[in-house]
C-alpha cells in the first residue's frame, strides 16, 4: 500500500448510495443474527451493543481539550440505512427460516423483522464436501469446473447489484471452517492460482473461489473463518493489483477474546505462565463442522498462535518458555449457539510461588460475532474509498489470527490492536497520533515554574 495513493480527510469520497453486504454462509447463525440485528437497530427497536463503529468514541488532541466524538461522527462511514444484504448458502431456507432454525434470537426479536428476513433468499452456493465433511447441503451450483464456479459467482454479484441498485459491495466469509491447508506452489502467485483454478486443481477450496470472484469484481474481501483463503501470496498480489483491501482471519469472539485480554495483563505485570488449558462446548453448525478433526486442526492453529505472540517467550524465557497450551472443542448439540469456554491458567509470581486463574465464559457466539461483522463491513468499505489495498493489519482487533506482512509478526494484544485501529483513523482524518506519553504536560508546568 503506497502512501501516495491514500486519500485523507477532505479527499475521502463520501459514503453515498447503497452498500451491498455479500455473505457466503448467509443462512448460518452468525449471518442471520447480524442481519436481523441491523434491521432491528434501523427500526429503532434495538441497541447496537458491541459495535465500535456505532458506539465507540475516539479521543482527539490533548486530554484537556476533551474532544471525544463518536467514531461514526468522525469517520465518513456508510449509514446502516444504506446496507443491503445478499449471499449464498448450502440450504435454501430464507433468512427468517434460517434464523428460526439457528435458535439464537427469540421470537420477540425475529417476529418484528419476519417480512424483511423472509425476503432474503440465498443464492446457490459453491461447495465441495472434501473441505467441509460434516455438512451435506444440496442447494449448490452444479458441476466441478472451478473457473465456471468463479464466473457463476461473478454473475450472481452483477445480478445482485443491478436488482438492488447497489453502488459498492463488501464480501465477508461467514461460511464454515474448511479442512486444514498449508500454502503450496499453486498459492504463490496470481498466475499460479489462476492456472490451478483453470485446471480444476483439487487443492483449491470454495472459500478461495469466492475470494477470487470478489476481487475480480472489484469487491473487498473479509475472511471470518480460520481458513487459508486470502492469507496467501497470490491473493495478496491480486488485491494489490486491483487496489482492494483484504482482511482476516477468524472472528475474535469467545475464548480467544478472553486470552487477548488476560495474557497482556500477565505479561505487563511480569507474571509467569506454567500452562493454559482451554476447552469449549458448543452445538451449532460450527460445532458440527469442527467435530471433523481436519476442520478442527484449522481452528486449533488459529487459537494456539495467540499466546506465543503476546507473551514472546524468546524475550522472557524465564517466564514463558515451555509453558503448556492445550485447546479442545467438543460438539454438544443441546448447547446450540450458547458456547461455554473453560480456561484453567496456572501462573507463578514472586519467588516462583504458584497461583491459578479459572475462567468460565458462558458466551453466545453469534451475539459476539454480529457486531464484529458490522464494524468490519463498514471499515472495509471506508478503506476502499480511502485507497487502502492489500492486508489491513489495522483491523487485527477483530481477528483471532490476524494477517500481517511478510517479515513482521502479528499483533495479538487487544489493547495494542485497539490503539493501532484508532491511530489509523486519526492519521487518515488528519489528526495527531495519540501516544499516551503524558510527561509533556508536567514538563511544561515545570518549565513555567522555573
Amino acid at each position: 500500500m503506497k502512501e501516495a495513493s491514500l486519500k485523507r480527510k477532505e479527499q475521502i469520497p463520501a459514503a453515498t448510495g447503497k452498500l451491498g453486504v455479500l455473505i457466503p454462509g448467509i443462512g448460518g447463525a452468525v449471518s442471520t443474527t447480524f442481519i436481523a440485528g441491523v434491521e432491528l437497530v434501523r427500526k429503532g427497536m434495538a441497541f447496537p451493543t458491541g459495535s465500535l463503529t456505532q458506539l465507540g468514541t475516539i479521543r482527539l488532541g490533548k486530554r484537556f481539550e476533551r474532544r471525544s466524538p463518536k467514531i461514526k461522527d468522525f469517520v465518513p462511514l456508510a449509514s446502516l440505512d444504506d446496507l443491503v444484504f445478499g449471499g449464498w448458502d448450502l440450504y435454501e431456507a430464507n433468512g427468517y427460516e434460517a434464523a428460526m432454525f439457528a435458535r439464537v434470537l427469540n421470537r420477540e426479536h425475529l417476529d418484528p423483522v419476519k417480512e424483511f428476513l423472509s425476503g432474503i433468499v440465498p443464492m446457490k452456493a459453491v461447495f465441495d464436501r472434501r473441505f467441509v465433511r460434516n455438512l451435506d447441503g444440496k442447494y449448490i451450483k452444479e458441476g466441478e469446473n472451478l473457473r465456471a464456479h468463479v464466473d457463476a459467482l461473478k454473475d450472481d454479484i452483477r445480478r445482485f447489484k443491478a436488482e438492488n441498485g447497489v453502488e459498492r459491495c463488501v464480501m465477508i466469509w461467514c461460511g464454515s471452517t474448511e479442512v486444514y491447508l498449508q500454502p503450496e506452489e499453486i498459492h504463490q502467485s496470481v498466475d499460479a492460482l489462476q492456472k490451478a483454478i483453470g485446471a480444476n486443481d483439487p487443492r483449491i477450496p470454495p472459500s478461495m473461489l469466492y475470494a477470487v470472484a470478489a476481487l475480480e469484481s472489484d469487491i473487498p474481501f473479509i475472511n471470518g473463518a480460520p481458513n487459508l483463503t486470502v492469507d496467501i501470496p497470490a491473493m495478496i498480489e491480486l488485491a494489490s493489483r486491483k487496489n482492494l483491501p483484504i482482511a482476516g482471519k477468524d472472528f475474535k469472539t469467545g475464548q480467544t477474546l478472553m486470552k487477548t485480554i488476560l495474557a497482556p495483563g500477565l505479561k505487563t505485570r511480569m507474571l509467569g505462565l506454567e500452562g493454559w488449558y482451554s476447552t469449549n462446548i458448543l452445538g451449532n453448525r460450527d460445532g458440527l463442522v469442527l467435530d471433523d478433526k481436519d476442520s478442527f486442526k484449522t481452528k486449533e492453529e488459529s487459537k494456539l498462535s495467540v499466546l506465543e505472540h503476546i507473551l514472546q517467550p524468546h524475550l522472557y524465557p524465564s517466564l514463558y518458555k515451555n509453558y503448556y497450551h492445550k485447546v479442545t472443542i467438543n460438539y454438544y448439540p443441546p448447547r446450540g449457539d450458547n458456547k461455554e469456554g473453560w480456561d484453567c491458567i496456572d501462573i507463578f509470581g514472586w519467588l516462583g510461588y504458584p497461583m491459578q486463574i479459572k475462567v468460565d465464559f458462558q458466551c453466545r457466539d453469534s451475539i459476539l460475532a454480529a457486531p464484529l461483522i458490522l464494524d468490519l463491513v463498514l471499515f472495509m468499505d471506508f478503506a476502499r474509498r480511502v485507497g487502502m489495498s492489500g492486508i489491513q493489519e489495522w483491523l487485527s482487533f477483530y481477528f483471532k489470527s490476524p494477517m500481517y506482512k511478510e517479515n513482521l509478526y502479528p499483533e495479538h494484544d487487544l489493547f495494542i490492536q485497539s490503539m493501532k485501529l484508532k491511530n489509523t483513523l486519526r492519521y487518515l482524518m488528519g489528526e495527531e497520533q495519540i501516544t499516551h506519553f503524558g510527561l509533556d504536560y508536567y514538563m511544561n508546568d515545570a518549565q513555567k515554574g522555573a
